[in-house]
C-alpha cells in the first residue's frame, strides 16, 4: 500500500470515527427525551467538543492530502465528498446539541400525551436510522442504500409539516403546557434538519461513487 492509499485509509476511518460520535449523540438524545434525564443530555453536549474538534482534524487532513498528492478521478472525489460530509455531520451533531439544551431548559418532563400527539419520538427514532443508513452507505460504498435516505427523510417532513396543527389541537385542552409545546416544535424543527443534513451526504456519496451531481435534479423534482 502506497503512503497515499495509507493517508486515503486513515481518513476514511476517521469519517467513520466521526459518523459514530454524531450516532451516539442521537442515540443519548433520544435517551435523554424519553426518560427525562438532564445528565445524559448534558453528556451530548459534551460530546459536541469531540465532534467539533473531528471535524477540524478531518479538514486538515483532506487539505494536506490535496496539496501533497493532488488527487485525480474518483480519489479527488472522495475528498471533495468528505470536505462536505464532514460539515454536514458536525451539524448534525449541532443539531443533536441543540436537542440537549432545550431538554435541560425544561423544568418538568414531558407530558406523555404530548410526545405521542406530535409523534416526536418516533420521529427521532427515524432520524437515528438515518444516520446509521448513511453510515453504511459511506462505510459499504452503496449508492442504493445512499439513494433509500430520500425515501427516509419525507417521513421526517411529513410530521414536521404536521407540528403546528397537532401542537394548536393539544394547547386548546392544555393551554398550562404552552412551554413544553414550544419546545418539542423545536425540536421537531431540528430533527427535520438532521433529514435534509443526511440527503446532502447522500448526495456526496452519490458523487463521488457515480460521478453525478444529482443536487439540482432532485431540485427539479420537488418543484
Amino acid at each position: 500500500m502506497t503512503q497515499f492509499q495509507t493517508e486515503i485509509k486513515q481518513l476514511r476511518e476517521e469519517v467513520v470515527k466521526m459518523y459514530e460520535l454524531v450516532h451516539s449523540q442521537l442515540l443519548k438524545g433520544l435517551s435523554s427525551l424519553l426518560n427525562f434525564d438532564k445528565d445524559l443530555a448534558r453528556e451530548v453536549v459534551m460530546i459536541e467538543k469531540r465532534v467539533n474538534g473531528a471535524e477540524l482534524q478531518i479538514e486538515k487532513d483532506c487539505e494536506n492530502i490535496l496539496a501533497i498528492y493532488s488527487p485525480v478521478a474518483v480519489d479527488l472525489r472522495f475528498i471533495l465528498a468528505v470536505l462536505k460530509i464532514n460539515t454536514n455531520l458536525e451539524r448534525i451533531g449541532d443539531i443533536a446539541e441543540g436537542i440537549a439544551k432545550l431538554i435541560i431548559d425544561t423544568e418538568t418532563p414531558f407530558k406523555q400525551a404530548l410526545l405521542d400527539q406530535t409523534k416526536v419520538i418516533e420521529m427521532y427514532g427515524e432520524a437515528v436510522l438515518v444516520v446509521e443508513e448513511i453510515q453504511t452507505a459511506f462505510e459499504q460504498e452503496n449508492t442504493a442504500t445512499a439513494r433509500g435516505i430520500f425515501k427516509r427523510d419525507e417521513f421526517l417532513d411529513a410530521i414536521n409539516r404536521k407540528a403546528n396543527d397537532l401542537l394548536s389541537s393539544y394547547l386548546r385542552e392544555h393551554p398550562e403546557d404552552l412551554h413544553q409545546a414550544l419546545n418539542i416544535l423545536s425540536i421537531i424543527r431540528r430533527l427535520e434538519r438532521v433529514g435534509d443534513q443526511a440527503e446532502n451526504i447522500s448526495e456526496e456519496i452519490i458523487f463521488y461513487l457515480e460521478a453525478k451531481v444529482i443536487k439540482h435534479a432532485k431540485r427539479k423534482e420537488k418543484e
